[in-house]
């Protein structure tokens, strides 16, 4: 080092540089913040859900993908019997309003969408997050008789490697089986 320089200042640099050399040795964090997105293959609408608590996006009928919002913290490596929990609030009516005869926004018109909200549904469900390499995005799928399928995937819905190939617009059963 020059001459010119103190020894407080040369003791100085000699410390930035080895948190700096440290800082990029640091082991890899255990989790990571990672988008929730999600696909609707029903007729009702998803107005809202969350994974482990962190909220995605709503979703129309038989829609989905384009919208992340963040996040749910996932392990950067995957370990058997990873589990998240899905909870999501469903219109099954979501086009009702533009029967009503009410002008919009009207007193009448609000108490009409009052009395329509009493008809949403709300769902929980534990799922368990299949085996992944690396994490890019949660992805939820919405299906028919309040199914859930979740992936952690880099892919994006129609990659040959996306691992759910359902169509977004599936023939729902009159009855489900778990109703």
């Amino acid at each position: 080092m020059p001459k010119w320089l103190s020894s407080r200042v040369r003791h100085a640099l000699l410390i930035a540089i080895v948190v700096w050399i440290s800082g990029c040795s640091a082991a890899p964090p255990e989790n990571l913040p990672t988008p929730i997105e999600g696909y609707n293959h029903t007729s009702a609408a998803i107005n809202r859900f969350t994974v482990n608590g962190g909220g995605g996006p709503n979703i129309g009928p038989h829609q989905g993908g384009g919208k992340q919002n963040c996040c749910v913290s996932l392990p950067t490596k995957w370990r058997p019997d990873l589990k998240v929990v899905i909870e999501w609030e469903k219109d099954p009516d979501p086009y009702a309003s533009q029967y009503w005869p009410q002008p919009r926004y009207s007193d009448a018109w609000s108490k009409a969408a009052a009395e329509h909200e009493t008809h949403y549904t709300h769902h929980r469900a534990v799922v368990e997050l299949p085996p992944y390499d690396r994490v890019g995005a949660v992805v939820v799928h919405f299906f028919p008789c309040d199914q859930v399928k979740v992936i952690a995937t880099l892919h994006a819905y129609g990659h040959p490697q996306y691992a759910i190939k359902e169509p977004l617009n599936m023939e729902e059963p009159k009855t489900c089986q778990n109703s």
